[in-house]
């Protein structure tokens, strides 16, 4: 495996970076995941959109612009003779000294890895998952904004971490009102009782992620009605389908919630029909990398 840090594409044993780095320090960074299907990377310029607009809100300035960034993503995939796999995209604060302040960190890291990656067993996206809710709470909005796809993941850890403990493979987290807001790592979306899809509204303290923007998009022409409201455990518990979204997992049915069966406890055919309309998009559509 190859690696770009900051300019350079070094074998991953050499590739390092410093133990004063604020990123490795203080999680004081931002990152983005990247898919490529057949030799494609998938939603490049709006990852890297992303990218930057992390940046901004935490007055980082990546060393290089959009373009260059694009080119070095798809330059590591081609060394990497990547067709299908995962992108990781980190841009620290860089090397500072051991305390907080930014300013002491006159240079930001740029890490470029091109790889693999699986969050789920796959016989999963065919028999669905079952997960609980914790009382981990989602940051709130005031305080490190879920929209920032920072380095410091602490908070969805700590409910990763009930979901091991439970024996679970995923979880739902809330917010501090009490409203279901996303997965450790993905969006959340449910198919009502009149064949509504919702999924939970930026304000409530989510990512904006851009496979469930895809998916909002595919159901929309696909003549669903898509809604981004607020909902609550109940509202789970009652619905007709449940999955989740997310760059790493894709398209996910979940089919039981706090030991409730969502439906009738199988993926149903909302949740079928946008997998296989996700796959056939993501196969057709990308940035070349050849």
């Amino acid at each position: 495996m190859v690696i770009y840090v900051d300019g350079r594409f070094v074998p991953k044993a050499e590739a390092r970076v410093s133990v004063f780095d604020h990123g490795f320090l203080y999680g004081d960074g931002i990152f983005e995941g990247l898919r490529s299907y057949g030799g494609r990377v998938f939603k490049l310029a709006a990852h890297v959109e992303r990218l930057y607009h992390s940046a901004k809100a935490i007055l980082l300035q990546v060393p290089m612009v959009p373009a260059s960034m694009e080119q070095a993503i798809l330059e590591t995939c081609r060394r990497n003779q990547l067709q299908d796999g995962y992108i990781r995209v980190v841009v620290s604060r860089g090397e500072g000294d051991l305390g907080l302040d930014p300013r002491k960190c006159p240079k930001p890291t740029v890490v470029i890895i091109a790889g693999g990656i699986s969050l789920f067993p796959p016989e999963l996206y065919s028999t669905g998952l079952k997960v609980i809710t914790v009382p981990t709470r989602r940051n709130i909005s005031e305080g490190v904004n879920p929209r920032i796809k920072s380095l410091n993941y602490l908070n969805n850890i700590m409910a990763k971490l009930e979901a091991n403990l439970a024996g679970y493979s995923e979880v739902l987290m809330l917010n501090h009102e009490g409203y279901v807001v996303e997965g450790t790592a993905d969006n959340v979306f449910l198919v009502d009782a009149k064949g509504n899809l919702i999924t939970p509204p930026l304000h409530a303290g989510i990512l904006e992620g851009i496979t469930r923007n895809t998916i909002m998009e595919l159901a929309g022409g696909m003549g669903m009605r898509v809604e981004e409201k607020l909902f609550t455990r109940y509202d789970v518990y009652v619905a007709r389908e449940c999955f989740l979204t997310g760059t790493a997992a894709e398209v996910i049915p979940v089919i039981e919630v706090d030991g409730r069966m969502v439906g009738d406890g199988r993926p149903g055919p909302v949740t079928r029909s946008l997998m296989e309309g996700y796959g056939r998009l993501a196969q057709r559509e990308g940035t070349p990398i050849y």
